[in-house]
């Protein structure tokens, strides 16, 4: 009976961490750090990038918990999301939703240990990922764009717990994080079309049958990411082997997004979606390789 017990504990702490979406997250706090990094000019203390990463993480988990709570009957019509904790009973709404709520306010008070400007920014964050963003997914299919917004905001977050201010130079790394965004979501949008259309959502790809016009915003969305991959350089944050990377990367992920455009089938979308997948922490390597 005890190995019984102790097998359910260790469950249901896994399934409060898919609650969290980890996988999403681990993007998160990656550009939080190195927003953290360039924004104190690589002198922040241990302590404060601890802090910002850890707080972000945290805000972004409790965020991707609560989004779940609200879209637990949506999540149980689709194949790809019906397994979760809460469509499938393992956790009750209350619960979840209770777990979310206190390592928000953790993540918060972490952040606020940092600059009020960066506890500021990810509260909202996780508003308006869960007031504005998760009801508008049923509405219009501009919701990725929207949703692209809170996606980006943790580049401003690091910035702001390093610095407490937010510079021009801060904006350019939420543009990066805000246009790759949008082939890497339409992608997943393309590949679960279906899915999400059984669950109510209105994603792109489910009210554009033929697809062309997906196809074409995401070779907008991954053209827009050249030059704006490049005002890091301009702005000094990074340097020229820098600059020379970020024209092949982004040469190379526009290509993937033509192919997906081209011939819009599983396999390019999920060549879309892989790389999306090595561009962008292959750009903040970069970055923190070469900065001036």
């Amino acid at each position: 009976m005890r190995a019984i017990a102790l097998t359910a504990a260790r469950l249901a702490r896994l399934d409060f961490l898919e609650l969290t979406k980890p996988r999403l997250s681990s993007f998160v706090l990656l550009v939080v750090a190195l927003a953290a990094w360039l924004g104190s000019a690589g002198t922040i203390a241990p302590a404060t990038l601890l802090l910002a990463v850890l707080g972000t993480g945290l805000v972004a988990g409790g965020a991707n918990a609560l989004n779940m709570v609200l879209e637990r009957d949506l999540d149980g019509r689709m194949a790809r999301t019906a397994g979760r904790p809460l469509p499938s009973g393992r956790l009750e709404p209350a619960e979840a939703a209770l777990f979310g709520a206190v390592i928000t306010a953790l993540g918060l008070l972490l952040l606020a240990g940092t600059t009020p400007l960066a506890a500021l920014l990810a509260a909202l964050t996780s508003a308006s990922y869960l007031l504005v963003y998760t009801p508008l997914k049923r509405k219009t299919t501009l919701n990725t764009h929207i949703g692209a917004v809170p996606g980006a905001l943790p580049a401003l977050i690091g910035w702001a717990a390093a610095r407490g201010t937010l510079d021009p130079a801060a904006w350019t790394l939420f543009a990066l994080v805000y246009l790759w965004q949008l082939p890497h979501f339409l992608s997943i949008a393309w590949l679960y079309r279906d899915d999400y259309a059984r669950g109510g959502f209105r994603m792109l790809p489910s009210t554009d049958p033929d697809g062309v016009t997906t196809g074409r915003q995401a070779v907008l969305g991954a053209a827009a990411l050249v030059p704006a991959s490049l005002l890091p350089t301009l702005a000094g944050l990074a340097g020229a082997a820098y600059f020379a990377g970020a024209l092949l990367l982004g040469a190379w992920f526009v290509r993937r997004a033509v192919a997906f455009a081209l011939h819009r089938t599983g396999a390019t979308a999920r060549g879309l979606l892989r790389a999306s997948l090595v561009y962008l922490p292959a750009i903040l390597a970069l970055m923190f390789l070469d900065r001036p």
